[in-house]
């Protein structure tokens, strides 16, 4: 749908294959029209250096929003995020 494999996508939601969260966070990006960019991380935790080097922890899902400069992670605060900032009243 809006995911994208482009460099130009302002957004970048790093995910697990099959992750119920991330799965939550996606569908409010689709919900949007977003265009995103998937990046899949390791599935051990101890693993994910991508992701803590980039928003402090190695949980996911975990959004960067060039848009605005916004970099969190929790499936909630993302999905409440994207509502506030995309959705009715929002930038869009």
């Amino acid at each position: 749908m809006s995911q994208s494999t482009s460099a130009e996508s302002a957004i970048t939601l790093y995910r697990l294959q099959a992750c119920p969260y991330c799965e939550r966070v996606v569908n409010k990006l689709q919900e949007y029209d977003l265009d995103y960019r998937s990046r899949f991380v390791e599935p051990m935790h101890s693993d994910r250096n991508v992701v803590k080097r980039i928003s402090g922890k190695r949980t996911v899902p975990a959004i960067v929003d060039e848009n605005t400069g916004v970099t969190m992670s929790e499936s909630a605060n993302i999905v409440d995020y994207l509502d506030r900032t995309y959705g009715a009243g929002g930038a869009e």
